[in-house]
């Protein structure tokens, strides 16, 4: 997967290629990672990429004509079929079904945004899709554009250590994760389940589901209403809830 972010912070940007998970992918060449930065169009001297909104107001924008040239430049760099994806707090909320759908992509543009935001003719133009991390603001789109890229790139083939892992994780099934244990068996008076301990992997699977509904039902009540239970799933709650 080829990956670019348009950003007037390259340096910033490239630290997730440093770490984690997004380290080893792109070490182990399953992803390359590069950023764009809109001030290398400027036309001034001065690199100027912002300018004063129309209608008056606080704060800049950021300017056409400099952020087109460089998701130009970026596109040329990414396989056809790659989208521009800007992070935005007026995008949809990204989700694992959004980062699975990503997943499945040749690559992708990211267009991190600075100040009060970039023109709105560019992105009419020039985005194929506006994404948000939720009902909060940030100071620009890099912070956004690395969580993004770190949950699609965890999810490609040959990227974490046990593919079963990423299957796994809290949101793939529609529901978050069940709790995680490790030795020892007793810390501070507190154990971990018996089941863990049985040997019994049907039993240990049933357990780790029903956690994960109950946990759900608790903490995300609006997981569990989308979902459509059927007897079995609808005796796990309320056992859950029960206990």
């Amino acid at each position: 997967m080829q990956l670019q972010i348009v950003t007037l912070f390259p340096d910033m940007v490239r630290t997730v290629a440093d770490y984690g998970v997004v380290g080893r992918a792109v070490d182990r060449g399953i992803v390359s990672l590069q950023s764009t930065n809109p001030r290398d169009f400027a036309a001034d001297v001065h690199r100027t990429v912002d300018d004063r909104p129309y209608g008056g107001g606080p704060g800049m924008v950021m300017k056409y004509k400099p952020v087109a040239a460089a998701l130009k430049a970026a596109r040329d760099e990414v396989p056809a079929g790659s989208p521009v994806v800007c992070l935005s707090p007026q995008g949809a909320v990204f989700n694992q079904a959004t980062a699975q759908r990503f997943a499945a992509l040749p690559g992708m543009v990211f267009l991190a945004g600075r100040y009060e935001g970039i023109d709105e003719r560019l992105i009419e133009a020039e985005v194929d899709e506006e994404l948000s991390l939720g009902d909060f603001v940030l100071s620009g789109g890099e912070i956004a554009a690395m969580a993004v890229i770190d949950a699609v790139v965890r999810l490609l083939p040959g990227v974490l250590g046990d593919e079963a892992s990423a299957q796994q994780d809290s949101f793939m099934e529609g529901l978050l994760d069940h709790p995680h244990y490790t030795r020892p068996e007793e810390i501070a008076g507190r154990r971990v389940p018996e089941v863990l301990l049985s040997g019994d992997h049907a039993r240990i699977a049933k357990w780790r589901y029903q956690q994960a509904l109950g946990r759900s039902f608790l903490r995300r009540p609006d997981l569990v209403a989308k979902l459509d239970l059927n007897d079995e799933q609808q005796k796990l709650l309320d056992d859950f809830l029960a206990e």
